[in-house]
Order: structure tokens, then sequence, then C-alpha cells
């Protein structure tokens, strides 16, 4: 690092924004495999916590990469530097005592525990949304599996690129079982009972 850039303090510090906000702020990671329904609970997440009056933000994967990642690829590097950008982004965010949420495939568990370690103790809440290949294949909302399987699109995770299941996640949503509504009200469950928000 450039030793002319020097690290310059805030007066206001995460502990007042969340204590004007009312609320913690952390992030909450959701990773699995396209298709496995991310960005739908994630949307749903996001609806119920602002009903809550809760400052909270969505960081998608897609979006991102229109404007932030525009110009990374899907190769591991590219990869892995989407994830430390994101992961940098939603830090922000959590200094600002707001919760973000985070939908990215992150196929790769050292990335995702890079994001985790960056924060501080009890920050990062690790959301495995877990649904079959063959479901999520079957739903294809994007038509990626296709083009996967023809050879339009390759290291595509799922397919020809691998995609490593969180170890010890804090929650695991079998998306294929349930759907979208009931597995945004197990969050909003996980959330009151990590005392990150309180209903009602």
């Amino acid at each position: 690092m450039d030793t002319n850039i020097i690290w310059h303090n805030q007066t206001i510090t995460k502990q007042d924004y969340r204590k004007k906000n009312g609320h913690f702020s952390g992030v909450i990671w959701l990773t699995g495999l396209s298709g496995a329904g991310k960005s739908t609970i994630a949307n749903i997440l996001n609806k119920k916590l602002y009903a809550l009056n809760v400052n909270s933000y969505l960081l998608d994967g897609d979006n991102v990469r229109h404007g932030l990642n525009k110009g990374l690829g899907f190769s591991e590097e590219d990869r892995q530097e989407n994830i430390r950008r994101v992961g940098e982004v939603a830090k922000l965010f959590v200094d600002s005592g707001t919760i973000a949420i985070v939908a990215f495939i992150s196929p790769f568990r050292a990335d995702r525990d890079r994001v985790r370690e960056n924060l501080e103790d009890g920050e990062f809440l690790e959301v495995y949304v877990d649904c079959p290949l063959e479901e999520c294949e079957g739903r294809d909302p994007k038509g990626l599996y296709k083009k996967a399987r023809s050879g339009e699109i390759k290291s595509f995770t799922g397919i020809d690129s691998p995609y490593e299941a969180p170890l010890s996640p804090e929650l695991t949503l079998h998306s294929g079982q349930k759907e979208a509504e009931a597995c945004a009200d197990e969050l909003i469950d996980l959330l009151i009972q990590k005392q990150w928000v309180t209903k009602g």
C-alpha cells in the first residue's frame, strides 16, 4: 500500500449509526447455485425489513456486474475480485449502520471466508440457499444452464466449474422444498434471534 495513503478516523462511528437507526448492522450473505432463488428471497427479505423500518440494502450479483464490477469476467481470479469488491462495499454499509443483503453465487468458500474475516465477530451471517442442481437447472430462469450445457458458456458454476457449499452456515434455506416467502420468514426469525432487529 502507498505510504502516502493514511486512514482517516471519522467522528460518527458505526455504533453511533446503529444507535440512531435502532438496530444492529451486518451482512446477510446468501450463497447458492444459479436459479436457487437467492435474489428472490433477498428481495422479499429486503421488503420485510423495510416494513420493519430497518435500514437495509440489497447487493445482487447480476446488478453489481452492471456497474462496480462491469469489467470483470468469470475466470477464477475475476470471481475472487468480484467477491472481494462486494465484500468491501458491504462492509461500508455495515459501518453506516445498515444491514447489507448480499445475493451472490460466490462459489468458493475461501472468498466468503475472507469477507467474514474482514468484518467484526457477529457481523456476518452466511446463508446457504440449498437447492438441488436438477431443480435449479429445471427452473433455469435466465436460460444459463441450457447455454452451459451446449458449450456457449464456459466455467459455469455447477456444470464445469465447482460450487463449494458452506460447511457451517448460520442458516440453510431449502429453497427446493419451500416457497421464497417462507425462506424469507426464516431469515427474519434468525435476525430476531440474533438480536439484529426486533419485530413490531
